[in-house]
């Protein structure tokens, strides 16, 4: 077996290395489309969760319970008052899960963006 240089693109390296050159466009949208589709399953996950909670535990119905969790993932609030303490502190922990998860997600998906333009800016021809 030979051995790979260190700056060499395996499957376990995502994002080119600097002294790489830039990727080809349809590579970066596919990035773009990769990222996108994980943010897209952790939210739909997150909802799900959500939505559960709000159902079981607020004792909600299903309708009420999703948009109850889509506008605590969004960051709008909550909608309806919850019925006993269960309900409450699930919701509490919710926000504030959600509001990690909303940060980490706009990281996620950014990261091909910035990573093409800190690779522009660093690039020498």
């Amino acid at each position: 077996m030979t051995q790979k240089h260190r700056h060499e693109q395996t499957p376990q390296s995502v994002l080119e290395h600097k002294s790489q050159p830039l990727a080809h466009k349809h590579i970066y949208y596919q990035r773009l489309a990769t990222t996108g589709g994980y943010a897209l399953l952790i939210i739909l996950i997150m909802l799900g969760l959500g939505a559960g909670g709000y159902h079981w535990l607020g004792r909600l119905t299903w309708v009420d319970a999703i948009y109850n969790a889509a506008l605590i993932l969004s960051g709008m609030g909550p909608v309806d008052i919850l019925p006993n303490t269960a309900a409450k502190l699930f919701a509490s922990a919710y926000a504030i899960v959600s509001g990690i998860v909303f940060i980490a997600l706009i990281g996620l998906f950014l990261t091909p963006v910035f990573h093409r333009i800190m690779h522009r800016l660093h690039f020498e021809k």
